[in-house]
């Protein structure tokens, strides 16, 4: 198959184009995430990816350039945990083509073969479905029900856990 994604740490030149491409996004978006829509945010989110415990990735369709979402791996566990989160988010014009399954298999395959970690968890809000079937048609299973676990948008929502094991990982 051919890759038709490719994936890159966020550098501080992927900012004006990621904070246009979330500014048009925010129908898609809403209620689901709340990204960077200005500069002061676009820094914070990148000065939050210090690549230490937390990483943030800019997924582009390979033909085109064009960003076709955002792969975040968070709270990056050592020890005896090798673990992080992953939260993920497509733009507009570029969702419902399948470029974001293949992103976030790629970020997969690198947390497990780059960060060595052994398990990655995406927490997913109930009523979000395309991400609920992502996360299902990768391989990650459902292990549990988070009440009012993350605040976004201003109000704590619940949310599915879903993880996969390195082991589970077809890639």
């Amino acid at each position: 198959m051919v890759q038709r994604v490719v994936i890159d740490y966020t550098r501080p030149q992927d900012g004006a184009e990621l904070i246009a491409a979330n500014l048009a996004s925010l129908e898609l978006h809403e209620p689901w995430v709340s990204p960077c829509r200005d500069w002061v945010s676009f820094q914070a989110y990148l000065a939050r990816c210090d690549g230490d415990r937390s990483v943030g990735f800019i997924a582009r369709e390979r033909a085109s350039n064009r960003i076709v979402g955002v792969v975040n791996l968070s709270e990056i566990a050592r020890g005896f945990f090798q673990s992080a989160y992953m939260g993920y988010y497509a733009v507009s014009g570029m969702n419902g083509r399948g470029l974001m399954r293949e992103a976030v298999g790629l970020v997969v395959t690198h947390a497990f073969s780059e960060l060595a970690l052994h398990r990655v968890e995406a927490n997913i809000q109930p009523g979000n479905e395309p991400s609920r079937a992502l996360a299902k048609r990768l391989g990650f299973r459902q292990e549990g029900y988070s009440p009012r676990y993350l605040r976004i948008g201003g109000e704590w929502r619940d949310h599915e856990r879903w993880a996969i094991l390195s082991e589970d990982w077809r890639g």
